[in-house]
């Protein structure tokens, strides 16, 4: 879909969506729910929290809906109030032991957890800061695109950009001397 296209059909249902039609909802969860969850999910390493925030962000959704005739990038706006719920329920979370694995149980099964480059790869994720798993998770679970993230975080897309290298460059090392220790 060209960006003129797009642009029409987000401000369609943008507007759809103020006025509370129902199937706008549906069509809004279609797009985005599973990638709402995949980056929450990154984040909150727990799926029933995961789908509490997804669950938050669309409730919000439903009772700020007249205010969405000013959004202007609508990926952004979404991921930036799932962004901010994540933070509320980490808040929440701060008295409990939080864990850095993520519990594959309650992931969608699929052969990677067999599979050790993969639990190299999460406990190389673990060890990024924050704001850097963030970002990954935005990128590669959420799909967004740099000017998305930009808009999610409040940085510029070249900053995303700028970041998101300084990610992979520390996943990469932090891999590479690991299979150098084994």
């Amino acid at each position: 879909m060209g960006d003129d296209r797009r642009q029409a059909d987000t401000a369609r249902l943008l507007s759809e969506l103020a006025n509370g039609r129902e199937e706008a909802f549906n069509e809004l969860y279609d797009r985005f729910g599973t990638r709402l969850f995949r980056v929450a999910q990154a984040q909150l390493r727990n799926r029933h929290d995961a789908e509490d925030a997804v669950q938050e962000v669309f409730i919000a959704l439903i009772r700020s809906r007249h205010k969405l005739s000013e959004v202007r990038d609508l990926a952004a706006y979404l991921f930036a109030a799932l962004r901010h719920t994540v933070a509320r329920r980490s808040v929440r979370r701060a008295g409990e032991p939080i864990s850095t694995e993520i519990d594959v149980a309650e992931q969608d099964k699929t052969p990677r957890d067999a599979d050790p480059r993969a639990e190299r790869l999460e406990s190389a994720l673990a060890a990024l800061p924050p704001e850097q798993r963030e970002l990954l998770a935005l990128k590669f679970e959420g799909e967004l695109t740099f000017a998305e993230i930009g808009g999610t975080l409040g940085i510029s897309a070249n900053t995303a950009a700028s970041r998101y290298r300084y990610a992979l460059e520390k996943l990469r090392g932090w891999l590479k001397n690991e299979v150098t220790q084994r």
